[in-house]
């Protein structure tokens, strides 16, 4: 019999109008199968959301792929569960999820009720220094997020020197002719993932921002700045991030960056504390037989020209990066969280061991007492290693670029009183990644409304920019772009409410040994 082509025609309209309306009916109510690159995987319901944990995004960097760039990930065969967190990278310590050298997988939260939903982005990159981190920490849990009206992507990266290491033969073997930042390349292999599969889960690539915090928001500086990463993502967040001091043979918190050159001298030297003659047979050692550790080795991104080009406070002088709107901020007491000096003395001689000529200035701006190590001196070690970096990156697209700029202050914390340990105490490092995840425990005796309260406003404000790139909308205090004619700071503190940038006197003094480290003489005084 022969069949109509009008007939046929409408069957197949209805057959699709009907998978789109049962797509729409249950995907936020049933557990839904979508495919990505490599097959098909099935996520879980949870709390409204459809949830994917361990998606692969790359192939296994094991074997011959040790210390070389994401490569595609291989497919699968069947449907693939996605109920729990992949094993994090091979570091120091213990992970949630455990640890291996198979590592490259992120994780999706979606709020969509339809599969063709196209709401904006947040890809979540965690901290640990470069060397340590895992997604599936609890604290970096995205439902909340994700409730806000987002999909909340995070992703996974080696760390320390699997993610790192520099050597000569490795750039010798590379068709860019550079070795370390294969954390960097990870980034920026999930970022491709997100713009080539988002949309499966609801999300669009056209409105993807990236967030971190510690070393994450450090890498978001560092992204900003990759020519790998231009078109990649749409908006930039950075929670105690940033990397725009000079490069040094021997790094410093704030002045953490070596050139290939010196990272590659590094490679050898772990290379021979491993007992390793060539990368080849570094490559059959197994993972945790490695040498690793805070430190170790090459464990930090580099100045490869390649990944990184420069210096990125001289890229960003130029206008020569990745523009995009940015909301940048730090805590007000970080410097409590990296093992202050104990005594006066330590302070004044590791003051003066690192800023040499500069040091008496910095103890003015950054004053000690007497007998105690106050958050005035900590401040300096907060400000080198955040502050500035902060302060510096606002400034700098300011002053390069029509994109817009939003900074904050987080200082949100008890008031101790003079009796406490703990008094004279501010907000330390990493402390606000739970208020802005949403994960502040109203059952907690010691939560206060205002905690609830700052939290709320925070998970508002970063969708809100990921929504509009504009922290800005209905319900929140109204935040003003930094500009550096009136340069306004967002301050968590009790409530949302707008300040000065903190200590910006002594600010400009470390200005000064920052610009003096990039003239002959103070390169050749770092040395």
């Amino acid at each position: 019999m022969q069949r109509n082509p009008y007939t046929m025609k409408k069957v197949n309209s209805f057959v699709t109008f009907v998978l789109l309306l049962t797509n729409s009916i249950t995907f936020a109510q049933q557990p839904v199968s979508v495919g990505v690159e490599g097959g098909r995987v099935q996520g879980t319901v949870e709390d409204g959301l459809t949830v994917y944990r361990g998606i692969p995004f790359a192939a296994p960097p094991v074997g011959d792929l040790r210390w070389k760039a994401p490569q595609p990930v291989a497919r699968w065969e069947g449907v693939r569960d996605t109920k729990k967190f992949a094993p994090a990278a091979v570091q120091g310590g213990n992970t949630p999820s455990g640890k291996s050298e198979d590592c490259l997988y992120l994780n999706v939260w979606s709020p969509v009720k339809t599969a063709t939903e196209r709401i904006p982005v947040l890809v979540w990159i965690y901290g640990g220094g470069f060397s340590f981190g895992a997604t599936s920490d609890p604290n970096y849990s995205g439902e909340k997020l994700a409730q806000k009206g987002v999909v909340v992507v995070s992703i996974a990266y080696r760390v320390g020197p699997l993610g790192f290491l520099a050597h000569p033969q490795l750039s010798a073997e590379n068709p860019q002719h550079v070795s370390g930042n294969y954390g960097l390349l990870d980034m920026i292999a999930g970022l491709k993932w997100v713009q080539r599969n988002i949309a499966a889960f609801g999300g669009d690539p056209a409105k993807v921002t990236i967030f971190g915090e510690s070393a994450g928001g450090i890498a978001v500086s560092m992204l900003c700045a990759s020519p790998q990463a231009k078109g990649l993502f749409h908006g930039a967040i950075s929670q105690s991030g940033g990397s725009f001091g000079p490069t040094r043979p021997t790094t410093y918190p704030g002045e953490n960056m070596k050139r290939l050159d010196e990272a590659e001298k590094a490679g050898e030297a772990y290379a021979q504390k491993a007992g390793a003659s060539s990368i080849a047979e570094l490559r059959k050692l197994d993972a945790d037989k490695l040498p690793g550790g805070w430190g170790v080795g090459s464990s930090w991104p580099i100045v490869d020209g390649y990944v990184i080009p420069d210096d990125q406070h001289k890229l960003y002088g130029a206008g020569n990066y990745n523009q995009t709107p940015i909301l940048v901020g730090y805590n007000s007491d970080e410097g409590a969280s990296f093992s202050p000096p104990k005594t006066p003395d330590d302070y004044i001689e590791s003051t003066n061991k690192r800023y040499g000529p500069f040091a008496d200035d910095l103890s003015k701006a950054y004053p000690v007492g007497s007998t105690t190590v106050p958050k005035t001196a900590r401040d300096l070690m907060r400000d080198a290693a955040f502050g500035w970096q902060t302060w510096s990156w606002a400034k700098l697209q300011a002053g390069t670029s029509k994109k817009k700029v939003f900074y904050y202050y987080f200082d949100q914390h008890p008031d101790y009183p003079a009796d406490s340990p703990k008094a004279g105490y501010g907000s330390g490092h990493g402390q606000e990644v739970s208020y802005v995840f949403g994960h502040i425990d109203p059952t907690n005796p010691q939560t206060t409304k205002t905690d609830l309260a700052i939290s709320n406003a925070m998970g508002t404000y970063w969708t809100n920019f990921a929504k509009h790139g504009d922290p800005n909308g209905k319900g929140v205090p109204q935040w003003p772009v930094f500009t550096n004619t009136k340069p306004a700071v967002m301050y968590f503190s009790q409530t949302p409410h707008i300040g000065p940038v903190p200590s910006s006197a002594a600010l400009t003094v470390l200005d000064r040994y920052f610009t003096w480290r990039r003239t002959p003489e103070g390169e050749a005084w770092a040395k």
